[in-house]
C-alpha cells in the first residue's frame, strides 16, 4: 500500500451513521429554542424547508463525489467545475475555516453542559474534549468512525426521548401548528437559522478516500443520512411544542433539556444534559476529522504546504493536519455567541452550496465524456434541473443575513485571497 495514501475502512452503515452524527448534534440541541422565537409553532415548516435545500445540495454532492472521490471534496469539485485553482482554493478555505469555528464553538457548548453537571469551568472542559477527540482523530479513521457511531446512537436516543414525551403525554395547552409570531417572514428567518442543524452531510465527501466503493456508497450514505435526520427533526420540533408553548421554549438556554424536565422532572433534565454531551462530542469529532482531510487534500493538490499532506506510517492519518486543526481550533474557543457563529457558518456554507450546485451544471458541459456512476435525477438533455433549484435557494438564503454576518463571511474570504496570493508568490520564487 502507498505510504502516503489513506486506508479504506468505512462501509455504508458506518458512513450513514457518520452522516447522521455529522448532521445531528449541537444545532438541534441549542438552536431549536432560538428558532422557535421566530417561527413559533410553525417551527416544523422551517425544518422542512431546510431539508429541501439540504436535499438539493446532497444530490449535487452525490454526483460530484462519485466523479471525484477525493479528500478536500469542495476544493476538488469547484476547481474541476470552474477550471480554476483560485476559485477551488477559496471554497476549500471557507470549508476549513467553518470546520474550525464549528468545532471550537461546539466545544464551548460541551463545556457549558459539563459546567452545569460538574462545575468544571467551560474553557477547561472545551480544551480537554478537543485534546481527547483530536487524539482519536489521529489514531485512525476506523476508531473515529466507531466513536462517532456510538455518539450518534446516543444522540438519536436523546431525541427519541423528546419524541416519546411529546407524543405520549397529554397536551396541556392549545396548539395551532401553523402559528408564527412573525408570519411567513418568521418561518424564513427560522429556516435560515435551523439550516445550521442540517450542516454536516457535505463533510461525508471529505472521507471519500477512506470509504469502500465510494462511487456507490457515498451517494447512498448522503441521502440516507439526510432522510433519517429530516424525519427526526420534524418529529422533535412537533413534539417540543406539544410539551411546552413556543414562547417558553424560546426563552430556554437548553431547550430540549427543558422539554424533558417538564414531564420527567430534574432527572429528565440531567439525562438530556448527559446526552447533549455525546451530541456535541459527535459534532466536534466529525468536524475535526473532516477539517484535517480538507487540509490533507488541499496540500496534496498543491494549494497548501505539502507537509500538511504527510500521512503517518502507522495510523494512516494526516497527522500534521490533525495537529494544525487542533491548535487553530483551540484559538477559536474564545468565540462565544452561538447564534452569531451559527449564522456565520451558514453564510459560508450557503456560498459553498451555491458553488457546488453550479459545479454540477458546469461539469455536465466541461467534462461530458466522464462516466458518472451517479447522476442527479431530473435532467433536460445534459442540463440538471435540481442543482439549478439548489443554486436559486442558496442565493435566496444569502440575501437573508444581516449585514454584520455578511461582513464576517466576506472577511474570511478576503483572508483566504490574501493567503492564496502570498503562498503562490512564494511557490514561484
Amino acid at each position: 500500500m502507498n505510504n502516503n495514501s489513506l486506508s479504506r475502512h468505512i462501509g455504508l452503515f458506518h458512513l450513514t451513521m457518520y452522516g447522521v452524527g455529522l448532521i445531528l448534534g449541537a444545532g438541534i440541541y441549542v438552536l431549536i429554542g432560538e428558532a422557535a422565537e421566530f417561527a413559533g409553532n410553525a417551527l416544523w415548516i422551517s425544518f422542512i424547508l431546510g431539508a429541501i435545500v439540504a436535499t438539493f445540495a446532497g444530490l449535487s454532492y452525490s454526483e460530484l463525489t462519485a466523479l471525484f472521490p477525493k479528500a478536500a471534496a469542495e476544493y476538488v469539485f469547484v476547481k474541476e467545475g470552474f477550471r480554476s485553482e483560485f476559485i477551488g482554493f477559496i471554497i476549500g478555505w471557507l470549508t476549513i475555516i467553518t470546520s474550525i469555528i464549528v468545532a471550537s464553538t461546539v466545544a464551548l457548548g460541551f463545556g457549558g453542559y459539563m459546567e452545569e453537571i460538574t462545575g468544571i469551568p467551560i474553557i477547561i472542559s472545551a480544551l480537554i474534549v478537543l485534546g481527547i477527540l483530536s487524539f482519536v482523530n489521529f489514531i485512525g479513521i476506523k476508531e473515529s468512525a466507531w466513536a462517532n457511531t456510538v455518539f450518534a446512537i446516543v444522540t438519536v436516543a436523546g431525541l427519541g426521548i423528546i419524541v416519546f414525551i411529546g407524543f405520549t403525554f397529554p397536551v396541556e395547552h392549545e396548539i395551532n401548528y401553523f402559528e408564527s409570531p412573525l408570519g411567513v417572514h418568521g418561518i424564513i428567518l427560522a429556516f435560515v437559522l435551523v439550516f445550521f442543524a442540517f450542516i454536516g452531510f457535505e463533510d461525508m465527501a471529505n472521507v471519500a478516500e477512506e470509504v469502500k466503493r465510494p462511487s456507490r456508497t457515498i451517494p447512498k450514505g448522503i441521502m440516507l443520512s439526510v432522510l433519517i435526520v429530516t424525519v427526526i427533526y420534524i418529529l422533535v420540533s412537533i413534539a417540543s411544542i406539544r410539551v411546552v408553548e413556543w414562547e417558553r421554549l424560546a426563552e430556554s438556554a437548553a431547550p430540549l433539556a427543558f422539554v424533558a424536565e417538564q414531564k420527567l422532572g430534574q432527572q429528565g433534565h440531567f439525562i438530556l444534559s448527559i446526552i447533549a454531551l455525546f451530541a456535541t462530542a459527535s459534532t466536534i469529532l466529525i468536524t475535526l476529522v473532516a477539517g484535517a482531510r480538507i487540509f490533507y487534500g488541499m496540500a496534496r493538490g498543491g494549494s497548501l504546504p505539502k507537509k500538511l499532506g504527510v500521512i503517518h506510517q502507522k495510523t494512516k492519518t494526516p497527522w500534521l493536519a490533525v495537529v494544525i486543526i487542533f491548535l487553530t481550533t483551540l484559538g477559536f474557543c474564545f468565540i462565544r455567541d452561538i447564534v452569531v457563529v451559527a449564522n456565520i457558518v451558514v453564510f459560508a456554507v450557503v456560498v459553498t452550496f451555491a458553488m457546488i450546485n453550479l459545479s454540477v451544471i458546469l461539469l455536465r458541459y466541461v467534462k461530458p465524456e466522464m462516466e458518472r456512476p451517479y447522476r442527479v435525477p431530473v435532467n433536460i438533455g445534459k442540463f440538471p434541473v435540481l442543482p439549478l433549484f439548489g443554486l436559486g435557494a442558496s442565493i435566496y438564503m444569502g440575501t437573508q443575513f444581516e449585514i454584520e454576518i455578511m461582513l464576517y463571511g466576506l472577511a474570511i474570504i478576503a483572508a483566504g485571497i490574501i493567503f492564496y496570493l502570498i503562498f503562490n508568490k512564494r511557490k514561484t520564487t
